[in-house]
């Protein structure tokens, strides 16, 4: 059986909104949310992104059952990971339990704002696992001193802790990241069904371990304007590779995804009004091995989403 999450899109919806959609999504039956952390949205048409932590603890406030987590942070340049220590512990502690940190190497989109260099891959990687390090440091309580390669951290100790210290998943694409998730976190966060890299995972010591695996859909009372929906709110979903983390601007996307065809969107994305379709997206994580999903419905029709799902898909699952 697969645990099915929704996601939560800081780009596509206003904050007093996200909190509404998880509230809905626990009325609806999903066991958990992932909501992103950017500073911009991929494009200028989903005109939002909210500042996460503002939108977490609202969450927390409405919400008694559904799991919370970010996806994902990124603790190694906009915001330093004993920051983001502090910010997840405060979640952790006003979610009591239900809150999980997402974190990933991030993107230029949205490291670059305070100026910093764009680090090549191999960099990225080892200041992510030294953020980690750090912030599960600090969240043993205590006052700690760090000098590390990447990060100083001087007589900081964060006071409000909750009971038990949060998982740390981390989202990962290439082998490299996949084989680093395996080693330094709690699970793994993966957005492509691929059964090898769920092996890499296991092997480099994700065995055992939650894996989440994501997809995104466009419901809509027909495919046509499903389809249409899906490319004009997400069409970076047709660009892959490292270009999709190295260009800087929502205007750089939006010049790319102008090569991105409906097909080409479509062909990612499960779109229309067909449990089947969106079954059959859904099973190809399951069947490989991902014990979790998460849903991420494209466009403002999240209510007519919401409806679909909890009478045609999750009673299926």
């Amino acid at each position: 059986m697969v645990t099915m999450g929704y996601v939560l899109s800081c780009e596509e919806h206003r904050p007093n909104d996200l909190v509404d959609l998880a509230r809905r999504a626990e009325d609806v039956g999903f066991a958990y949310a992932l909501i992103s952390d950017h500073f911009h949205p991929w494009i200028g048409r989903q005109g939002n992104s909210a500042f996460v932590w503002s939108v977490i603890g609202a969450i927390a406030r409405e919400t008694t059952r559904i799991r919370v987590g970010t996806g994902v942070t990124c603790p190694t340049m906009r915001m330093h990971p004993a920051i983001v220590a502090h910010a997840a512990a405060t979640a952790a502690t006003m979610l009591e339990g239900r809150f999980f940190l997402g974190v990933g190497s991030g993107e230029n989109l949205n490291e670059h704002v305070l100026g910093d260099r764009w680090p090549s891959v191999q960099q990225r990687h080892a200041m992510l696992e030294e953020a980690v390090t750090i912030i599960r440091l600090l969240w043993q309580g205590g006052q700690h001193n760090w000098y590390g390669r990447h990060y100083t951290v001087e007589n900081a100790r964060i006071f409000t802790l909750p009971d038990e210290p949060p998982p740390v998943y981390m989202s990962a694409h290439g082998d490299k990241a996949t084989a680093l998730a395996g080693r330094i976190a709690d699970g793994l966060i993966g957005v492509i069904a691929r059964e090898e890299s769920l092996r890499l995972f296991e092997d480099s010591g994700g065995a055992g371990k939650p894996r989440l695996g994501q997809v995104k859909v466009c419901y809509a009372a027909d495919e046509e304007r499903a389809r249409r929906t899906a490319h004009e709110w997400w069409p970076t979903i047709g660009m892959s590779g490292q270009l999709s983390q190295d260009l800087s601007m929502p205007s750089h996307y939006e010049s790319v995804a102008k090569l991105v065809t409906e097909d080409g969107v479509a062909r990612r994305v499960a779109c229309g009004p067909d449990p089947e379709v969106h079954l059959a997206m859904i099973r190809q994580y399951a069947d490989i091995g991902y014990d979790h999903v998460n849903v991420h419905q494209i466009g403002p029709d999240q209510e007519g989403f919401f409806r679909f799902y909890e009478r045609e898909v999750l009673p299926r699952l």
